[in-house]
């Protein structure tokens, strides 16, 4: 299906809306001030060299110094070969011998900083793609433990006939990614040239900075669009910044010429994104009910283990039997399921509650839909059959945070789970609590302070058992109301 590309840039976020068939399917996000280190390659200075503990600290231009370990320095054979780790069992060259101070060293920032802690480094350089990793200081061509084994062998010897040699113009080290399991050679071979052009640029920018420079930072979410996001099937790519148009005219020509021509600066008025309603349906993505055009509905529950989707008929009373009344429900539930997926980029084991059906046709039916929606997802996504208990069980390759856990965080007054105590519970808390301090300390008086529902009740309600604990422990209980961000807070304090 044809989709079109937004992107709506600010200086603290950029937005990504797909749209296909004239809806949002998916939303991407990244915010500039949460956009780590790892990834970027430097070219560092070395300040200090530590032989006690094995290790170097390097200037990278940061606040502080980043920390290279000898485990992550990359040693090169005799003979100025290819460098390569010490191998299992042999001797690891001691650093001091590897590096020095004043020394200039291209390094990768494998950790981020974390407190008073330095970046930490290696010299191991790897450029990942959209379906391989680029080692260029390797040879080893590699494919992801995540594929089957019978379909390794196959895998690794089509990459290593367009990887080449280095006597032909090729050669250097690659891993296939596990996205890139059913990719064409064409698609290979496109992601092999942009990996070396990137590594190309790498080079002759090291040879041309000073120490501590910047040499390649990891793909803004602009640039990883004309990457990952475009295919023969995207119309146009769309943004709404002017600089940053120029910006990735500059990139796509450099690595993307193919996706250069749908390329398109938006010069509208109203915000981009408001052209499909892409806030709109932000907001009801991160909501647990989505309301079905026949009037049923999905409710959406994510949880750290695995999301459920239940499916309910709701409203909806359109069809002749109650048979087709389900079936009709379940069919239309399909379709909105596979696109909130996407949409909520829901990862992991994901199980999904259908009406129960009679009919077996009508499961094979629903069951075809909703695998021929999702054959539209990049993501990887293996869907089961149905249970014994009418549940489908799916997995979905977690790719990224999902939008919840993106845009949101818990509520600080449920604590994440969704609901609250009724008012009349606190009462009955704050009277136990009451009696559990008197029993311990013998203060003059206890005031309460609480949300107003909750005093109102103890001075409605509830005055019957606060005048009997008044007079059991021998003390005055006096009630303070205040704004609280929950009805199941409150305080009792000793005067």
């Amino acid at each position: 299906m044809q989709n079109d590309i937004l992107i709506n840039w600010a200086p603290q976020e950029t937005r990504v809306a797909i749209i296909e068939g004239g809806s949002v399917q998916e939303l991407h996000h990244e915010r500039t001030l949460e956009r780590g280190l790892v990834g970027n390659v430097y070219l560092g200075k070395v300040s200090r060299v530590l032989p006690g503990m094995q290790s170097a600290f390097i200037d990278i231009g940061l606040e502080r110094a980043a920390f290279l370990h000898v485990a992550d320095v990359w040693q090169r054979q005799e003979g100025g070969l290819a460098p390569m780790f010490a191998r299992k069992g042999e001797p690891q060259v001691p650093i001091e011998k590897q590096v020095f101070e004043g020394q200039s060293i291209m390094v990768q920032v494998i950790k981020d900083p974390i407190g008073t802690k330095g970046a930490r480094l290696s010299t191991q350089i790897s450029v990942a793609g959209r379906l391989l990793v680029f080692l260029p200081q390797d040879d080893h061509i590699g494919v992801s433990q995540k594929i089957p084994q019978n379909e390794r062998d196959a895998l690794r010897a089509r990459l290593q006939a367009l990887v080449g040699t280095a006597e032909t113009g090729g050669g250097g080290g690659f891993i296939l990614r596990t996205n890139g399991e059913d990719s064409s050679d064409d698609e290979l071979a496109e992601d092999i040239s942009y990996l070396r052009k990137v590594w190309k640029r790498i080079k002759d920018s090291a040879a041309k900075q000073a120490a501590k420079s910047l040499l390649h930072q990891d793909l803004s979410l602009m640039q990883r669009v004309l990457r990952d996001m475009v295919t023969e099937n995207t119309q146009s790519i769309r943004i709404d910044s002017r600089e940053q148009f120029a910006l990735l005219q500059q990139f796509g020509q450099e690595f993307m010429p193919a996706a250069l021509p749908k390329l398109q600066l938006y010069k509208g008025e109203r915000p981009i994104f408001d052209l499909y309603s892409v806030d709109e349906e932000i907001a009801r993505a991160l909501g647990r009910r989505v309301d079905l055009k026949s009037g049923g509905y999905l409710i959406v529950d994510q949880t750290e283990a695995l999301t459920t989707v239940d499916v309910n008929t709701g409203g909806y009373v359109g069809a002749r039997n109650f048979d087709d009344t389900i079936f009709k429900t379940n069919l239309e539930a399909a379709h909105a399921i596979a696109r909130q997926l996407r949409l909520r980029n829901l990862g992991g084991i994901i199980i999904v509650d259908f009406i129960d059906m009679v009919h077996e046709d009508h499961q094979a039916q629903v069951l075809s839909e909703l695998r021929k929606q999702l054959q539209r997802d990049r993501v990887k996504t293996m869907c089961g059959e149905f249970s014994q208990l009418g549940l489908v069980e799916m997995t979905r390759k977690r790719t990224r945070e999902s939008l919840a856990h993106m845009l949101c965080t818990s509520c600080p007054v449920c604590s994440g789970v969704g609901e609250v105590k009724t008012v009349r519970t606190v009462c009955y808390d704050i009277l136990r609590e009451i009696l559990r301090e008197a029993r311990q300390f013998n203060p003059k008086e206890f005031r309460v302070l609480a949300a107003p529902p909750v005093i109102e009740m103890l001075l409605d309600e509830e005055s019957q058992h606060l005048a009997g604990l008044s007079d059991f422990i021998g003390k005055p209980i006096s009630l303070h109301a205040e704004g609280r961000d929950g009805s199941d807070q409150y305080d009792i304090v000793l005067l």
